[in-house]
């Protein structure tokens, strides 16, 4: 299978729930109440998902740092929500960098800013260190 299209089946529910969200909402509001409402959403698309799921980040097998990564949706997809003007290569690498320190090989970044706008990533466990 091509790992761009690894778990697309559950990535395009994402963004159809994101769409539907910002419809609804538009922008302006903290990425909390978008958290909140993606979280409806998806329940109501019949995606088990969990909010502000903790990540570990090891150097030499010791825990260096304590991240939480947004939503986390049938444990295969991370989604990462910003309310931002627009997305930068900043919001990029902490997506990426949440990956690297999960088992999850698919992000979703989705900014809830002026315009619409989201980035999917794949990275495959094989590459991962």
């Amino acid at each position: 299978m091509n790992n761009n299209f690894k778990h697309s089946d559950i990535t395009n529910v994402i963004i159809k729930a994101y769409y539907n969200v910002y419809n609804k909402l538009g922008f302006g509001f903290l990425e909390k109440v978008y958290e909140n409402s993606m979280m409806i959403e998806l329940k109501k698309l019949g995606l088990k998902c969990s909010k502000q799921v903790p990540i570990k980040v090891y150097y030499d097998d010791e825990t260096v740092g304590d991240y939480y990564a947004d939503i986390v949706v049938e444990n295969k997809v991370i989604i990462e929500l910003k309310a931002a003007k627009y997305l930068c290569e900043e919001h990029e690498i902490q997506l990426v960098n949440y990956l690297k320190a999960t088992d999850v090989e698919v992000g979703l970044l989705l900014n809830f800013g002026k315009e619409t706008e989201f980035k999917r990533k794949v990275l495959t466990n094989e590459y991962k260190s």
